[in-house]
Order: structure tokens, then C-alpha cells, then sequence
């Protein structure tokens, strides 16, 4: 017992690292969705009062097609942190997944941070969070933590790997995802945490029965640098720029299945980004980091504002498409240049 509660303060400690560290970042990489091209529409034909952003995910009608991904839990300040990230996803009509929870599946004194998010969320979509390694039961018993809609299980070998105290084998994980995917009576996402995921993946999770990702392409919070930070021993700047900037991983896995539920984050900062996200084939997107900043310093006034501003925007871009609603804005004809179609290309 007390070798668990050692190892879940090592955790805990861990986790309020990750998230000053992500603070002190200023490390800007690139999504490539600069490289999509949306052509203006001079006669909309549109009333800018009935534009609807509504849309139906997970059997539940939310507001806008954003959630407030994955960001923290498992310490002190993480309770605030997502009791106030829950008020704006409440007000909003907005889904939120919660950060990890594997800290708390092994020890209980840890939920209070997680099941914070379902008390003020109440009907809202909550979704569940675990990693690649959590075995069937762990995996049911995040789920129960907080009664959520979905669960997420994150993929994370390059942060794993740079970690000083972090996973070092990988084996086994594919069987393992399958054996959740076809246990778990509830949908599960499979989750990259700011790498991306290649087509090649995705075809071998679609192969097990994986019907929602999360693609966290490469454009938002490096992991890498964060570990790089905490690492005493090595020095990892070579790959800050490393994985697969998420307008590519999108339009990759996408072009695989249009049955296959995408949600895109990675970088997702702007409305221009949203838009462009979901005329590619997302359904869903993902912003965690921005307003997790916004939320620091500015509270939660300045981080509701923040994605107030996003979905204005946003309705603002799709009357200049001359689409009313997010159904006919996925039938947007959009050009790919530069960087991104030479990636394609290749």
C-alpha cells in the first residue's frame, strides 16, 4: 500500500509538471492547415441569424462541432482546473474529455479531480481517459469514475519514450485496444496526443474494430520538449518538429474509410482552422491547450470568451461559403497547395 501511494504522489507530481511546463512553453509548430484553400462565396443567399452549428455526437446534440480535449487531473490544482474547464463546456453545450485518469484507477484518493467534470457536466458528453496499456477492467473502472459517454485511450510513445520514468515497451498494444474495443459496451477513441496518427495506423486500428479517433497531429503542445525539460540526462531538441502535422494526418485518414468518426485536434487555434478541419472530413474537432492558457490567465471569463470568439467566426466564414448549416459546410470544395500537397504528393 505504501509502494501505491508512492507511486501515485510520483504521478501526481508529474502531472503538475506537465502542465508549468506547457505553460513555460513557447514552442509554435506548424498544422499546415494554411495550406487548405476555401473559395468565397459573394451571394450567400444566407441569414447570418439562422446559421446553425449544431450538430449530434455520441447519440447527444451539442452546440458547436468543438470539444474541450484532454488536458490534466490527478493533482491539487486539477480540480479547479476542470471544474472550471466543465462550467464552460457547460455553458457552451459543449463535449470535454477529461486527462488521464490512470492515477486515479490505481488509487481512489485521485477522482475528485476527474469526477468533478460529470457533477457539473451533468447530462452533457463527458469522455473518459486511459492509456494503451490499461488492461479491460482498468479501462471500465475510468469509465464508471465518471458515468462517461465515451472513453479515449491515448497513444503516446514519443512522450513515453523521452520521459525519464516513462514506458520503454510497447509491445501488445494493438491486441490489447482490440480486446477493449470489443469488451467495453461503450465508444471508444483512440487518441494521439500531439504526433498524429499515419494512415498506416489507423488502417490497423480500423482493422480491429476502431471506429472513432482523435488524430492530435503535430501543430499543438509538444511532448517531447516538455520531457525534454524534465529530462536530466538528454537533450531532445532535434525532434521538436517530429510527427505528422494534423491537416495531413486528417486528410490521410480520412481518405481510408468516410465511415470512420474523426475528431481533429493538434494545434487547433483559430476559426479559419475549425472550418477548414471540418470541410476536410473531421467531425468533431479538439482544442485543449489554448484554452487551458486563456483559462490560467486570464480565468474563466477570458476562456469561454475565447471559444465564444472561435464559433462567432466560424459562423461568420460559413456564410461566406454560403452554407447554413454543418451539413452542407462538409460539402465545401477546398484546394490543397504548397507544403501540404507536396507531403500528399509524396
Amino acid at each position: 500500500m505504501e509502494d501505491l501511494k508512492a507511486k501515485s504522489k510520483i504521478r501526481s507530481s508529474r502531472k503538475r509538471e506537465h502542465v508549468q511546463h506547457f505553460l513555460d512553453s513557447d514552442f509554435d509548430s506548424d498544422n499546415l492547415f494554411q495550406y487548405i484553400y476555401l473559395e468565397h462565396n459573394s451571394l450567400p443567399e444566407i441569414d447570418f441569424e439562422e446559421i446553425d452549428t449544431s450538430i449530434s455526437f455520441l447519440g447527444k446534440k451539442i452546440n458547436f462541432p468543438v470539444m474541450i480535449n484532454a488536458m490534466t487531473g490527478g493533482f491539487d490544482r486539477a480540480v479547479e482546473i476542470n471544474r472550471n474547464l466543465a462550467k464552460i463546456a457547460k455553458s457552451l453545450k459543449i463535449p470535454m474529455a477529461v486527462g488521464s485518469q490512470a492515477i486515479a484507477v490505481k488509487d481512489s484518493d485521485y477522482e475528485l479531480s476527474f469526477k468533478v467534470v460529470r457533477e457539473i457536466l451533468k447530462e452533457g458528453i463527458v469522455i473518459s481517459n486511459i492509456n494503451a496499456f490499461a488492461n479491460l477492467e482498468e479501462a471500465q473502472r475510468a469509465v464508471d469514475m465518471i458515468q462517461a459517454d465515451a472513453l479515449q485511450i491515448h497513444l503516446n510513445p514519443a512522450q513515453e519514450i523521452t520521459m525519464p520514468e516513462g514506458d520503454r515497451n510497447f509491445k501488445g498494444l494493438l491486441k490489447n485496444i482490440e480486446h477493449i474495443v470489443k469488451k467495453l459496451n461503450l465508444p471508444v477513441i483512440i487518441k494521439e496526443i500531439g504526433f498524429g496518427l499515419s494512415k498506416e495506423v489507423v488502417r490497423r486500428l480500423i482493422g480491429v474494430g476502431v471506429k472513432y479517433i482523435d488524430i492530435g497531429g503535430r501543430g499543438g503542445t509538444n511532448f517531447i520538449k516538455i520531457e525534454s525539460e524534465r529530462n536530466k540526462e538528454f537533450h531532445f531538441d532535434e525532434l521538436f518538429d517530429w510527427g505528422i502535422p494534423t491537416a495531413l494526418s486528417l486528410l490521410e485518414c480520412r481518405s481510408l474509410s468516410q465511415d470512420l468518426n474523426i475528431v481533429c485536434s493538434g494545434g487547433m487555434r483559430k476559426a479559419d482552422e475549425i472550418v477548414k478541419a471540418l470541410c476536410a472530413g473531421a467531425d468533431l474537432t479538439g482544442i485543449s491547450g489554448p484554452i487551458l492558457r486563456e483559462l490560467i490567465d486570464g480565468g474563466v471569463e477570458a476562456a469561454e470568451s475565447y471559444l465564444q470568439n472561435i464559433i462567432y467566426k466560424s459562423k461568420v466564414i460559413m456564410l461566406l461559403l454560403g452554407k447554413k448549416n454543418i451539413e452542407e459546410l462538409r460539402t465545401v470544395p477546398y484546394r490543397i497547395h504548397g507544403q501540404l500537397k507536396d507531403l500528399l504528393q509524396c
